[in-house]
């Protein structure tokens, strides 16, 4: 619409917290009882005349963070990804919520009992920030092994000091979780001569960038190989808690880590010692196990620790590839469709399919 005055074509309706746009304000007769689609991430306006234009007639609400918790019971779905504390419990209950588009892949911010319980379907964006969380690895890698901090720490004090450094090439590296995000990072990582290993829940379709593929309960006999172990596993409870003191001892001694699946993935008191102890020689960390992460957390001020706050799939474009996602996948579940990257509820992710047999 150039003309901002100038009604859509096909009847919606938008309506926003913060900024309204009357010509959009309009709710055409026989819509009152429409589709209410609940959007709770960064949208602008175009991208809620997309969303829109894939689900004429339905009423488009973009609650926001400061409004998602009254606007979620009445949602017959929901797109986004909500930080603040919401009321599942009443939106099952309620019973209209019929489908949860999640902006994010991580799933724990709502996979709760309750909806795990009901016939809500759950999909995510599982794989669509893969680019982003690679290049983050990458970088938190990069920052351990050629001592980064210990330079940009020199650097403030004007100190021309040379100091040991490490390789990447050459390394043996281990990936836990061999999802979209471990995929990426596999492939990333390829042309640095590096020998790759993976576990994964479903080890199915091993790429060709991937020397050895391995089932999950594998791990203990990955730990001792690796000079590099880099996690992207989803939350879940078999997930939470399981690089503790255990897996750090079983590591190669002077081995890396790098964290960019979700922070309580790793006991962090349990992460401090093997940092102090030298069984870790750094830890490279977009995630936390509390976040934000205490001010009074000792990681802070370890020399041997990157921290970056969770930014690992961030992206100029996010927004704008969230609403393309969310669309082709609103026009698929408005046919009849298959969605993708449908979730199973039990186990946090969608899963993937054995292609091979």
């Amino acid at each position: 619409m150039n003309n901002p005055t100038e009604l859509p074509e096909k009847p919606y309706h938008l309506k926003r917290r913060a900024v309204r746009i009357d010509a959009l304000k309009v709710l055409y007769p026989g819509v009152g009882s429409a589709m209410r689609i609940v959007l709770c991430f960064p949208v602008e306006q175009r991208h809620m005349e997309q969303i829109a234009a894939a689900a004429p007639g339905a009423e488009i609400i973009n609650a926001g963070q400061e409004d998602i918790a009254t606007e979620l019971p009445t949602a017959d779905i929901f797109i986004g990804h909500a930080k603040v504390p919401v009321p599942w419990d009443q939106t099952v209950a309620q019973g209209r919520l019929k489908w949860i588009q999640s902006s994010a892949a991580g799933m724990d911010h709502c996979l709760t009992p309750a909806v795990i319980a009901s016939d809500i379907l759950v999909t995510s964006a599982s794989g669509l920030f893969a680019n982003q969380v690679a290049e983050q690895t990458l970088a938190l890698l990069l920052a351990m092994l050629r001592s980064l901090p210990r330079f940009f720490r020199a650097q403030q004090a004007k100190e021309f000091i040379r100091r040991p450094t490490d390789d990447l090439h050459g390394k043996t590296v281990g990936i836990v979780g061999f999802g979209g995000n471990g995929r990426r990072i596999a492939e990333v990582l390829r042309p640095f001569n590096t020998h790759l290993l993976a576990t994964d829940l479903f080890p199915y379709d091993k790429t060709p960038y991937i020397d050895e593929l391995w089932p999950a309960d594998r791990l203990r006999e990955l730990l001792p190989l690796v000079d590099i172990l880099i996690l992207s596993v989803p939350l879940n409870s078999e997930t939470s808690g399981m690089i503790d003191k255990t897996v750090f001892s079983q590591l190669k001694p002077g081995a890396y880590l790098v964290n960019v699946a979700r922070g309580p993935v790793v006991v962090e008191a349990d992460l401090v010692a093997a940092l102090n102890s030298g069984q870790l020689t750094a830890a490279g960390l977009d995630v936390t196990e509390t976040e934000p992460l205490a001010p009074e957390s000792p990681l802070w001020d370890m020399p041997n620790v990157v921290i970056t706050p969770h930014v690992g799939a961030q992206s100029k474009q996010r927004v704008d590839d969230s609403t393309s996602f969310a669309v082709e996948n609103l026009k698929r579940y408005l046919a009849g469709q298959p969605l993708q990257n449908l979730v199973d509820k039990q186990l946090g992710f969608p899963i993937r399919r054995n292609t091979t047999s």
